[in-house]
Parts: structure tokens; C-alpha cells; sequence
């Protein structure tokens, strides 16, 4: 008996959503899929001279033996390092190793940006790249700017996806155009540990999974997963960093990018994955006050207060009148007196 097409379909579109799950708790050294050297960094960093091959270097990036070091611990820092070369693989993951560290007691910032977008090596105020990005912006955010609108703390992990005409709200800490909603994410207690933390982001199936390993568990645990993210190809990969009044030293130690097998239903109609606009199907909720239904005498009800107010506005009129006639009338008689 032969099964028919849309039972295949939906089975393997089941499996490939489970498969999604499927890192929870697995080791950090597990690597699926097919590792992509040029969208990687790895010791040593440098190739000849000074030059980090298929990177960019912006900003006050440092190239080291032991890291790639975006910002030192000074105020007013932003560095960067971008990808030379396109990506061109739907589905894939991308592991980044890092610390993040600084002796400026609680207070310290900003964080480090994870991108993957159309434009690079633009400097700008989103963690030391541009504002209104087109594409996915992952965030390692260790300052809390807005402390009345949230219930965690921060250190904090969000994303942010935009199609170019989205800004990133800085003084909200991205508000409620984090992807999944302004509470999605997740607490992580990553600054001034003594051991490498690790995050990874997993694209696969237009779902957008990130997950972290900040305890030196060797093991992932998941932090936000939001379905109907929208990516096309085409775009880079880049990290970023910035301080401002405070401070950090905002480190990478390796980038592992992995591009993922995935089987996708094939559809006609399907746009060409480098033309896909970037969005995300889940829109927050925001605050929405609905206007009251009318009540069935709201029409008669103005007619009647047009109506009263006239009517006292001429009655006025005619008081008024009486009154100043009536008293012309008492002055007019006293003179023949």
C-alpha cells in the first residue's frame, strides 16, 4: 500500500519540527551538518600578516592569539568583524564562543550584537552597527536601559528581525519588536565567568532557535524559539560590540557556522529564496484600548443636547434683553421726573 503524498509530507514535516527540539541537553561539541570555513573563525585567526581571511575588521576590533577582542574595557568603544562573503545556504547554524568581562563593578555595558543582514560594516548605535538593519540581529545584552517595563534582569539574550523600516528602540531594550514578544529570551549570567560561554543560533525551516551554554555545562538549553521567521539568502554574517559610559571587554574566541540539510515541500509559487523579505510572522501584542459600540440612542442624544444648548443660548440672549430693556426704560422715566 502506498502512502499518499501529503501523508509524507506532513510526516516529514513533523519530523523536521521535532528535530528542532531535538538540541536540548545535547553536548555543545555535537556539530550537525556542513562545517563552512569561510563563514568561521578559528585559531589561529590571522593568515598572512595581520589580515583575518574572508573577514573584515572595523572600529577597534583587536586580532590576538587567544581572541578577537571588539571593544576593550574603555568608554566610547565600537568594533566590529563582518564576513567577505555572502551566505548562501536556507538552513544553518551558527555557534558563537565568547566572554564577555570588565572590573567596573555592576555597572557595565553595552553587549554584543550577532547579525546576519543584507548590509555590513556599517557602524551605528545597535551594539557598535546601524540602526534599521535588514535581516536577524541576536543580542547579548548586559545593560538594563529600561527598568519599568520588564520582569527579568539582565544579562539578557533577544533577537530582532526587520525589513529595513523597523528601528531598534535602545531605550527599551528592543520592546515589543523582540522577536516572540518582550519577554522572550532569556536570563543568562554569562559576564566575568572563567570559562568560555556559548551561544548557538539555528535556522532551519523558518524557524529561529537560539541556545545557550553560560554555565559551563557542556550542554545546550534552549532560550527562545519562534516559528515563521522569514530569511532570504544572500546576507552576512557579523559580530559586533559597544560601550558607552560604561564599559567591557567584549571578546570572541571562535564562530562556527554549519550549514543544515533540510527537506522542504516543493511549491511553484515559492519566491526565490534570495528575493524573501525579512520578517517574522508573530506580531507582539501591544496595548489596545477598542472604542465602545455606539448605543442605539447616541444620535438622538446629541440632537437633544444640540437642541437644549440653543435653546439656552437664546433664552440667555432673551434674558438678557428684557433685562437691559427694562432698564432703559426705568432711566427714561426718571428724566421726566
Amino acid at each position: 500500500m502506498r502512502a499518499k503524498p501529503w501523508v509524507i509530507l506532513l510526516i516529514v514535516a513533523f519530523v523536521a519540527a521535532e528535530d528542532n527540539d531535538l538540541l536540548e541537553d545535547s553536548s555543545v561539541t555535537e556539530y550537525r551538518g556542513y562545517f563552512n570555513r569561510e563563514h568561521s573563525l578559528l585559531r589561529p585567526y590571522t593568515g598572512h600578516g595581520m589580515d583575518v581571511p574572508y573577514w573584515d575588521i572595523t572600529g577597534s576590533t583587536m586580532v590576538t592569539a587567544q581572541q578577537i577582542r571588539l571593544t576593550p574595557n574603555l568608554q566610547g568603544r565600537q568594533g566590529a568583524i563582518w564576513s567577505q562573503i555572502p551566505v548562501q545556504s536556507r538552513d544553518w547554524e551558527l555557534m558563537v564562543t565568547f566572554r564577555i568581562h570588565g572590573d567596573t563593578g555592576k555597572l557595565f555595558g553595552d553587549g554584543i550584537g550577532i547579525w546576519y543582514t543584507r548590509d555590513r560594516n556599517i557602524p551605528g548605535p545597535v551594539f557598535g552597527s546601524t540602526n534599521g538593519f535588514s535581516g536577524l540581529g541576536v543580542f547579548l545584552d548586559t545593560y538594563h536601559n529600561d527598568y519599568s517595563s520588564y520582569a527579568h534582569t539582565f544579562p539578557y539574550i533577544y533577537a530582532m528581525v526587520s525589513d529595513g523600516t523597523v528601528l531598534f528602540n535602545g531605550d527599551k531594550d528592543g520592546g515589543d519588536d523582540r522577536l516572540g514578544g518582550s519577554e522572550s529570551g532569556c536570563e543568562v549570567k554569562f559576564r566575568n565567568v572563567e570559562y568560555d560561554t556559548h551561544v548557538l543560533i539555528r535556522y532551519v525551516g523558518d524557524t529561529l532557535t537560539v541556545y545557550q551554554d553560560t554555565e559551563n555545562t557542556g550542554k545546550w538549553h534552549q532560550c527562545l524559539r519562534v516559528g515563521g521567521v522569514h530569511l532570504p539568502t544572500g546576507y552576512y554574517f557579523g559580530l559586533s560590540a559597544a560601550t558607552g559610559d560604561l564599559s567591557d571587554n567584549h571578546d570572541i574566541t571562535a564562530v562556527r557556522m554549519f550549514e543544515i540539510e533540510y527537506s522542504r515541500a516543493e511549491n511553484i509559487n515559492e519566491l526565490d529564496p534570495s528575493r524573501i523579505q525579512p520578517k517574522a510572522d508573530y506580531v507582539a501584542p501591544r496595548d489596545h484600548v477598542s472604542n465602545p459600540p455606539p448605543s442605539q440612542m447616541s444620535t438622538w442624544g446629541k440632537y437633544l443636547l444640540i437642541t437644549l444648548g440653543v435653546c439656552a443660548t437664546v433664552g440667555g440672549i432673551a434674558v438678557f434683553g428684557y433685562l437691559w430693556y427694562q432698564d432703559r426704560q426705568s432711566r427714561s422715566r426718571k428724566r421726566f421726573y
